[in-house]
């Protein structure tokens, strides 16, 4: 059994105690251990739904990063208070490049050598199994589909003289290997969503049960959506999904629309188990 819950996210489980905040992050328990993906933006909302979950930070296997922005790294600082000394944390090899919106900087809050004082930096721009069958996807080198952009988003040129596009190398998911199939946990998906779950299919043996996380088609057009709707019911057999964080109310509408109740929201709270 693997059991994935949703410890940060925009909204939260109606009625209960959970706190929302805008960010992502994703408790992952297995049988050989149990790894968390993305801290959330405060670190005060991950460290309190943690302890309505009853997670104990101490046995705690490794951490994962999707991406740099803060809403996905700002409880760093909080998490290492928690765990056990020098921990694996696995990210790309650019995480720690500068990102701004505009010009405000939206990047890690925390510096590297701060970081690797606390904990087993393990960054690469391959994929990298962190516990058995857990995998993360590496660097999404082919962007053939539309990708999960935001206008804004930023990083300066290498003499620091002017602003590119921010190209989101650091954009990396999560493949859980299932008796069921294989589960993509998404942190933004700048990457872009078919891109990633193209990858996926690439890389890995089985076929993709459930997608779950942040989609980013928020800034994706009517063209897009359908061309996300139509892969994912061909090309992937209408998978489940749990799109929420950045996924944005129009997208959402649309899968649910497309795909009726193999779309459910993802708030925290939300526990999904997998066989």
């Amino acid at each position: 059994m693997i059991r994935v819950r949703s410890v940060v996210e925009n909204t939260a489980l109606p009625g209960s105690d959970f706190r929302a905040e805008h960010g992502m992050s994703w408790h992952i328990e297995t049988p050989d251990g149990q790894l968390l993906f993305d801290t959330g933006a405060s670190g005060d909302v991950m460290l309190h739904n943690a302890a309505l979950f009853g997670i104990d930070w101490h046995t705690l296997d490794a951490v994962a990063l999707s991406h740099a922005h803060y809403d996905h790294t700002g409880g760093l600082r909080h998490l290492f208070t928690q765990t056990r000394p020098a921990i694996p944390l696995y990210a790309h090899a650019d995480l720690f490049r500068e990102r701004y919106d505009k010009t405000r900087g939206v990047g890690m809050a925390t510096p590297r050598d701060e970081l690797a004082a606390c904990a087993d930096l393990r960054l690469s721009a391959g994929p990298a199994e962190m516990l058995p069958g857990i995998w993360t996807t590496g660097e999404i080198t082919d962007r053939s589909f539309f990708e999960g952009r935001s206008a804004s988003h930023q990083i300066k040129t290498d003499d620091g003289s002017g602003w590119l596009p921010d190209p989101y190398r650091d954009d990396v998911s999560l493949v859980l290997h299932t008796e069921q199939g294989l589960v993509v946990l998404l942190g933004c998906g700048h990457a872009g969503l078919l891109n990633i779950l193209a990858q996926v299919k690439q890389q890995f043996e089985g076929n993709i049960i459930a997608v779950a996380g942040g989609t980013h088609l928020m800034s994706a057009d009517d063209t897009m959506l359908q061309q996300a709707i139509t892969e994912l019911a061909t090309t992937y057999g209408s998978p489940r999904l749990y799109p929420c964080h950045c996924t944005g109310e129009r997208a959402f509408n649309a899968l649910k629309g497309a795909f009726g109740d193999r779309v459910l929201p993802g708030p925290a709270g939300t526990v999904l188990e997998f066989a």
